[in-house]
């Protein structure tokens, strides 16, 4: 079954609507508390950071053996993870500083 929406364009839909809800939690956040203070570009930035890393592992999956796609989503996961926290707070650099 998995493999079946992997093959099927509309998982790109999916991924859109994903990417909205998870941002809607920093939005619903601004507005409880003024510690969450998001610009637009924050909103921006972040939502094709989510969109471009699962349509990535979506494309690269696609073209790689089942049984590798446990490893493909920890890649694309962990490369996501580290782009969040550089553009957070810069680990390595100033990007986010």
């Amino acid at each position: 079954m998995s493999s079946h929406l992997l093959m099927n364009n509309r998982v790109f839909v999916w991924i859109a609507v994903a990417t909205c809800l998870l941002l809607l939690v920093p939005f619903i956040a601004m507005q409880l508390t003024p510690e969450v203070n998001w610009s637009l570009s924050d909103f921006i930035i972040m939502g094709g950071l989510l969109f471009v890393s699962g349509s990535s592992f979506v494309l690269i999956a696609r073209k790689t053996q089942a049984k590798h796609r446990i490893l493909v989503g920890v890649l694309v996961l962990a490369l996501t993870l580290y782009i969040w926290a550089e553009l957070a707070v810069g680990i390595f650099t100033n990007l986010g500083s």
